[in-house]
Parts: structure tokens; sequence; C-alpha cells
């Protein structure tokens, strides 16, 4: 694969195959982010299991101290105590048929995280075919469907990051903005790794967490050291 002459650049203050400290990799990471918009610090874990088994998915959510830096739109679907509460705490969109309608009609997707209740699963299922391949239908597992959709929304706009390991064993997802710098891309770093481990499956055998690597949007990766508490 080709890159660019900054990637290159970039590549070049990154010693091949050194395991760097967590606050180095960070600062080299924060480094190497050299794009005129505040670049996403992103973390690719690989994990030792087996997505192809039920009992061998790790999947979650967790909320980081410092948020993601990354302005979410929240859409609940909810009715009466449950939709004025979800208003209340935030949400950017709160409505029930009328917006299913609009997501099977018109393809409407002008939103980041969809909530909903138990109660409005039936609801929301007729558009599942559209949500679900976008990584958007509820899932008790991430928290999105909960009887409390004021915390969740509360959750989602403090920085709650949500996970799944694709199909190759490897969890994705951002930790913040180059301009969080080093102390709290590390608390955010910390947080993360602890729910992954928690998340591991019983099912899971030897060795879970293969390797850690830290990068910016348009940055190369750097691998981390990582060495099980």
């Amino acid at each position: 694969m080709k890159h660019g002459k900054n990637y290159e650049n970039a590549s070049k203050k990154i010693e091949a195959g050194k395991l760097y400290e967590v606050n180095d990799a960070l600062a080299l990471a924060i480094e190497t982010a050299t794009a005129k918009f505040d670049e996403t610090i992103e973390i690719h874990i690989r994990l030792g299991v087996d997505p192809r088994n039920a009992d061998q998915q790790v999947r979650g959510s967790v909320v980081l101290p410092h948020g993601t830096g990354r302005t979410v739109r929240v859409l609940v679907i909810a009715k009466g105590d449950k939709a004025d509460a979800a208003t209340a705490a935030g949400a950017d969109i709160v409505g029930a048929e009328e917006i299913i309608d609009k997501i099977m009609k018109q393809n409407w997707l002008d939103f980041d995280v969809c909530i909903t209740s138990p109660d409005m699963m039936g609801l929301v299922g007729r558009c599942a075919r559209i949500l679900g391949p976008l990584g958007l239908m509820p899932n008790p597992k991430s928290g999105t469907v909960t009887m409390d959709v004021a915390k969740a929304v509360n959750d989602v706009k403090a920085g709650k990051v949500e996970y799944r390991v694709d199909r190759f064993g490897i969890v994705h997802a951002a930790m913040g903005k180059k301009s969080f710098g080093v102390e709290k891309l590390a608390e955010n770093y910390d947080t993360f790794v602890d729910a992954i481990v928690k998340a591991k499956p019983q099912a899971a055998k030897g060795q879970y967490i293969k390797s850690i690597n830290v990068a910016s949007t348009m940055g190369p990766g750097i691998k981390v050291a990582y060495r099980a508490k």
C-alpha cells in the first residue's frame, strides 16, 4: 500500500517492532498526527478469541472519563414519561412511530446512537435491516435498550463508547482527540483496556490480549507494551 509523504515521515519516528510504554506511545501518536484538523486517537486491540463462536463474542460499552471529543447525536425512540425524560436528559431527537416511518421510507439516518426502552423494541425491530448493518440497532448488551433512557442519554453524551470484536478478532475504538494531551488519553486508555479485560469470555483460552496498537486518524500504528495486571 502506498502512503503519502506525511505518513512516511511520521513512520520514520516509530521504531519498527518496538513495544512502547503507554505514555510514550500516546505521545508518539500525538506527534505523528500532522493533519490540519484535530485528529482522533484510536486504539486497536487484537484478542485471542474466535468471533465465529457465539460464546467468544466480546461486546459491550464503557464510559471514558474524558469522553471522545466527538459531538454525538442521540435518537431516543420512546413514549410518555420516558420520552419526556429523554428530552430532559438532552436527547437530540425523540419520537416513536413517526421516526420509524422516516427511517424506513426516507432512509433517514441523521443520528449516531439510537436508544429505546424494552417496550418499544417491537416497533424498532421493523427497521432492523437498516439499522443493524450500520451498527445503529439498539441492544441490551450495549445499554441502548433500557428502562432508564435518561441515564443512557447522559452516558452517551458523557463519552460512552460501544465496542464489538470484528471477524478478525480485533476491537477498534476512539479514545479521544489529539488535543486531549497524553494524560487524558492515558486515563481513557486505561479505562477502555480494563473494560476489555473484564469482558473476557469464559470460553476464551490461552492469551487473551495479543496486541495493542494506538494511532491517530491519519497516522501509523504504534505498538503498546501490555502487561496483565
